[in-house]
Formats: structure tokens, C-alpha cells, sequence
């Protein structure tokens, strides 16, 4: 499907990869700030992408070059799957917002740590089984589309992938059930 960028594309180069409401999609046919991505089976089963209506706005964000600043988690665009709003309240000029989460999921979140959703890197304020919740500042309402969200919404969330890494390396196993070999110094 086809997009356009409320920013300048400067420099997009065919095959870049851009985050489209967290999912990260390969751009092709580039001209000016409109680009198309095919979307696979697998990100539209895990992804809200599918549900985008013609004019629908989303959140867009280019690839870091290993060379910028980091000025949030890491972000792979690879959407771990779909959370609704189950909340949202205002608490001065901040949003408090709560949303639904996969049983497979809520390991890998905790208070204070990351997370991801619609693309924005957030904070999570709090976490229960099933559930978590963020508070939203008024730059990034006004900034991305998580100042549109309403209870009932359905969003992509990516979970932090370093809590990903170091569960796959605390339990790796070689073949036959034994620890890992190590290197001795």
C-alpha cells in the first residue's frame, strides 16, 4: 500500500527500511515524501496494518544509522503482536494510559522499562498479569498518533527485545541437554 510523510523523505534511498506504526516495511517507489511497502501475511496476522483505512494517520520513522543518538530503547520493528486500550485518563498534562497484554508476553515487561507501541518508545509505569500502563507526555500526543487513541483501540506493541536476548541465553542448552560449552581463560 501507498504512504506520505508529513516530513521530508531526504535522501530515501529504495529498499530503506521505515517503521510504519512500529512495523518495520522496506519503501520502494520512492518519489518525494510518498513511498509504497508490500506488507507480508505474517506482519498483517501480528499487526494492526491491516485495519488501516485509506487516509488513516500512522506514526513513520526512518532506520537509525548506527551513528545517531539513541534517544529511546532499541527498536527492531519487528511487532510482537496486538494490545487494545483498556484505559486512558487524563492526569494534568500527562495521559495515563492502560493496555491489554498477551499471557506470552508480560514476562518480558516490567515497571520501568521499555516498550514499544504504534512505534513510540515508551515507559511502562506499571505491569500486571495481562495488563500494563504508560504515561504519555504532551510533545508525544501532539507529535504521533497516541494522542487519537480511545479505549477500545487496537495498537502494535513490540516488547523490549534485550529482555528477548538474555531469556534465550539464560536457557540455552546444547544438544543432549547439557550446559553450553565455555572457553576457560
Amino acid at each position: 500500500f501507498g504512504l506520505e510523510a508529513d516530513f521530508a523523505l531526504t535522501d530515501p534511498e529504495e529498499g530503506e527500511s521505515i517503521a510504519v506504526n512500529g512495523a518495520c516495511l522496506t519503501a520502494r517507489n520512492i518519489k518525494g515524501n510518498r513511498f509504497y511497502v508490500d506488507v507480508s501475511p505474517e506482519s498483517l496476522r501480528r499487526t494492526i496494518l491491516g485495519t488501516l483505512q485509506a487516509g488513516s494517520r500512522v506514526n513513520l520513522e526512518r532506520a537509525l544509522r548506527l551513528s545517531d543518538r539513541l534517544g529511546g530503547h532499541l527498536v527492531s520493528g519487528h511487532v510482537d503482536a496486538q494490545s487494545q486500550v483498556m484505559q486512558r485518563r487524563n492526569a494534568g498534562d500527562f495521559t495515563l494510559v492502560a493496555f491489554s497484554l498477551d499471557a506470552s508476553l508480560t514476562r518480558y515487561v516490567v515497571e520501568k522499562g521499555s516498550i514499544t507501541i504504534n512505534g513510540v518508545s515508551l515507559t511502562v509505569n506499571s505491569c500486571e498479569a495481562e495488563r500494563f500502563a504508560v504515561s504519555i507526555i504532551p510533545h508525544t500526543l501532539a507529535v504521533t498518533t497516541l494522542g487519537m487513541l480511545h479505549e477500545g483501540d487496537q495498537v502494535n506493541i513490540e516488547v523490549d527485545i534485550i529482555g528477548k536476548y538474555v531469556e534465550k541465553l539464560l536457557s540455552a542448552k546444547t544438544v543432549g541437554g547439557s550446559e553450553p560449552s565455555r572457553i576457560n581463560p
